[in-house]
């Protein structure tokens, strides 16, 4: 197959899948990594596509962009104080929980105010607001502050997640799909959430109905890692199928 027929046949390819990964179009094409970086490149930079972890994207309005903490805030507020709420029936007194940086695991605060838990956190909203409960041991991971999350990255929390043995994950995405898997849009972060995967017992993913079917730059873990997904609204047929074969038990509070 000569370059430009590969090239065309890729570019129909990604369209049609919306998503895929550079492992997968070297099996489709039979064609060697470096070749299909090569293409892959050359598309990107027509300006159509954009490059994922790992693969490559259609370059359209699913794939979430990196908001500020306040313009998300805002937005489902009702449907993430629910989510939140059925979240915090899994949070038992001496547990030690992570809690992610996002809108939706704000609100866990006031539905755990009341417990005695140790709570690892990279958010700084969440600290904020734990302050005048001090049955809550809060555990900050540090490092760099990303102001429009206003979360903490570094490269130099392992050391302080691998000293504590976490019970159970709260954690928050840009967007799902089957494609991508669970997905962040700020860099900054998605090591520190890996990592928080790999280390936890559990893991409750929380996110709201507009989260399925989009993606944001970084994915953090696979679908399959998740344990439990939390949501506001029962999600299309695909996502059930996915979350049943995989063992992963679906929550959508009343």
């Amino acid at each position: 197959m000569i370059k430009e027929t590969r090239i065309n046949k890729i570019e129909e390819y990604i369209k049609e899948n919306k998503s895929v990964s550079l492992d997968e179009l070297m099996e489709v094409f039979s064609v060697s990594k470096n070749t299909i970086r090569r293409d892959v490149q050359e598309l990107v930079e027509r300006g159509d596509f954009k490059k994922v972890y790992g693969g490559v994207a259609v370059n359209d309005d699913r794939s979430a962009k990196l908001e500020s903490f306040q313009d998300r805030q805002v937005r489902n507020k009702k449907e993430k104080e629910l989510i939140a709420k059925a979240a915090a029936q899994f949070i038992d007194d001496g547990d030690i929980i992570f809690v992610d940086s996002g809108t939706t695991t704000i609100e866990l605060i006031e539905f755990i105010k009341n417990k005695s838990v140790t709570i690892l956190t990279n958010s700084l909203n969440f600290i904020v607001h734990a302050i005048p409960y001090e049955n809550l041991n809060v555990i900050s991971t540090g490092g760099i502050l990303e102001r429009k999350t206003n979360s903490f990255g570094s490269i130099k929390y392992i050391d302080l997640l691998n000293a504590y043995n976490i019970k159970k994950a709260f954690m928050a995405s840009t967007g799902i799909s089957l494609t991508n898997g669970v997905t962040n849009a700020s860099p900054f972060e998605s090591e520190l959430k890996t990592a928080v995967v790999n280390r936890s017992l559990e893991t409750y993913l929380l996110i709201d109905h507009d989260k399925f079917d989009k993606y944001g730059l970084m994915t953090y873990c696979t679908l399959d890692k998740i344990n439990f997904l939390i949501t506001d609204a029962k999600p299309e047929q695909i996502y059930l199928d996915y979350l049943r074969n995989h063992n992963i038990k679906l929550i959508i509070p009343d």
